[in-house]
């Protein structure tokens, strides 16, 4: 008997059949997970990476409360025509503080993941106010709104303790200081060593075009020009390839 008459046996027994399929799976799924609990970190520390500033986070909690995930991606794939349009592909190690993770596939309007530094602060007010006046063809939403609320920084450090005990590597000094850095980052007037040291390559000044206000306009702007900025990619390039 041939093994694909063995094989034919298996395919009209039912029983057989779902016996085998089990067995499969399980043997697949024991050799993909046990691995994992043998390994410290699946994810590939990259240097640069570092946890949100606090102004930082409440950005991104607007970002999240206002739906901008449905639109917008933040994961470029190794593919020619997204690195050459978004820049360099996605790393896995750039999500490793995000509860949740902004990736996706949806994107009515163009991936984010590389949008820090690419326009300035003035661009993203305009352009979260009035998308039109700067995208024509836009079909965004107006979040002018934004720039009317005042962002709410009392306890905020229960945000930073929140994501310390999900794996964050936030300091006892950066919860203490979370909402005098929250103030801070976002005044040009205010002493910005703190939370520069704290949080390397952080933006800090007049987010929203107000310094005499804190607003949640100012946190997501904050939180958008933050994004692809903290990884040297020319740094990370060369040490792969030296690999």
């Amino acid at each position: 008997m041939s093994i694909l008459d063995k094989h034919a046996i298996l395919e009209k027994n039912a029983t057989l059949l779902l016996i085998g399929s089990l067995l499969v799976v399980t043997v697949g799924g024991i050799v993909e997970i046990v691995p994992l609990f043998y390994l410290e970190n699946t994810i590939e520390k990259v240097e640069g990476m570092r946890p949100y500033s606090p102004l930082e986070l409440a950005g991104r909690n607007v970002y999240i409360r206002e739906g901008c995930y449905v639109c917008h991606s933040q994961m470029i794939r190794p593919f020619r025509d997204e690195v050459e349009r978004y820049g360099h592909y996605s790393l896995a190690a750039e999500s490793m503080y995000d509860h949740p993770f902004q990736w996706g596939s949806k994107r009515t309007g163009p991936d984010l993941a590389r949008v820090g530094d690419r326009y300035s602060n003035a661009w993203h007010v305009q352009h979260l106010q009035d998308p039109r006046t700067v995208v024509p063809e836009s079909v965004m939403p107006s979040y002018a709104f934004l720039k009317e609320a005042n962002l709410d920084v009392r306890g905020f450090s229960t945000h930073l303790v929140a994501n310390a005990r999900v794996g964050v590597p936030y300091t006892d000094e950066m919860i203490e200081n979370a909402e005098a850095d929250m103030r801070a980052q976002a005044n040009p007037d205010a002493d910005t060593t703190g939370v520069e040291t704290r949080y390397p390559k952080a933006k800090v000044g007049d987010f929203d075009g107000n310094p005499q206000a804190l607003t949640e306009m100012d946190a997501l702007v904050a939180y958008l020009q933050t994004l692809g900025t903290l990884v040297d990619f020319s740094t990370y390039d060369e040490v792969k390839n030296e690999r």
